[in-house]
């Protein structure tokens, strides 16, 4: 019964939508989906927008509904969003358990307009990481290789002319990766194998693999006497853990890291989850493969590998 009374309460609401911008009361800085040519893929997020970008080959539109920077987990969509997606010729995301606001989109699309949820792309396996388990699911390399075949496949269906395309783009990402699988295995020998990352709780599947402790200390408030206490608490931590280096996020503030690196002497290096893209990164385009050898290549600088 709930989810008829939400399932109605978003038609209304995309109803109304669409009167307002037929009578021109919803302004121009709504958020929308813009019209383009060709069947549009509509993303949550920067980790579909990419896959979407590499494989495709720029052949068709992609429109991603979060701006750099957003937090996936609270993001509201826009009515201008609930409009757009009726222009939508498919619609990406991750998971409900990552982005609960993405299944709300669907009453807003046309009937039969393809949708997929790229963690139902991943095979039920032994020690899968499942997005029930961690929420970001594509750290894991291998779910990035079974997330890229679906995208593949879904662009087929999209724009069948350009299937050769497509499985030539997917080939070179799969080599791309396997690559970076490899060169990942060599942080099993590393002499330092403590990560202390302080931040967002997206990096298990980088660290655990490959023999690596990971000890994740949340801490992005900043002020007042709760940043006083998280800056003591996550001081000792460290202090205890020996740590010379504390890894934290690109795309989050670092004052309180700078305050525990100040207190601690030990120095700072970013990880990048690549759901939370910077604006500079975004716009140049940046790929999941190259956001995950930044974190490599991180990773290896502050555990003094060989």
């Amino acid at each position: 019964m709930r989810k008829i009374f939400l399932g109605v309460k978003i038609l209304i609401l995309v109803l109304l939508c669409v009167l307002l911008v037929r009578m021109g009361l919803l302004r121009r800085s709504v958020q929308r989906v813009p019209v383009q040519e060709g069947p549009q893929v509509v993303v949550s997020g920067y980790v579909p927008y990419t896959l979407v970008k590499q494989i495709s080959g720029g052949t068709l539109p992609v429109t991603m509904l979060m701006p750099p920077n957003a937090e996936p987990h609270s993001f509201e969509p826009s009515p201008g969003v609930l409009v757009g997606m009726q222009r939508a010729g498919a619609f990406i995301y991750i998971s409900d358990e990552l982005e609960p606001w993405a299944k709300d989109l669907l009453a807003a699309l046309r009937e039969n307009t393809p949708v997929l949820a790229l963690s139902r792309a991943l095979p039920e396996r032994s020690g899968a990481h499942t997005a029930e388990q961690d929420p970001h699911i594509w750290m894991n390399l291998d779910n990035a290789s079974y997330m890229a075949r679906a995208v593949k496949d879904l662009l087929v269906r999209l724009a069948p002319e350009n299937e050769t395309l497509y499985e030539n783009n997917l080939s070179e990402f799969l080599a791309q990766v396997d690559a970076l699988k490899q060169d990942f295995q060599t942080l099993a020998n590393c002499p330092q194998k403590e990560v202390v990352h302080i931040g967002h709780l997206a990096f298990g599947a980088l660290t655990t693999p490959y023999g690596l402790r990971l000890t994740a200390l949340s801490g992005t408030s900043h002020e007042g006497e709760h940043s006083a206490r998280k800056l003591a608490e996550l001081t000792k931590l460290i202090k205890q853990s020996g740590a010379k280096t504390i890894f934290t996020e690109e795309t989050l503030s670092g004052r309180l890291a700078n305050a525990v690196a100040q207190e601690t002497g030990a120095q700072l290096l970013p990880l990048y989850s690549v759901e939370h893209i910077s604006k500079t990164d975004f716009t140049d385009g940046v790929s999941y493969v190259q956001l995950m050898r930044r974190n490599l290549d991180n990773l290896k600088r502050g555990l003094s590998c060989p």
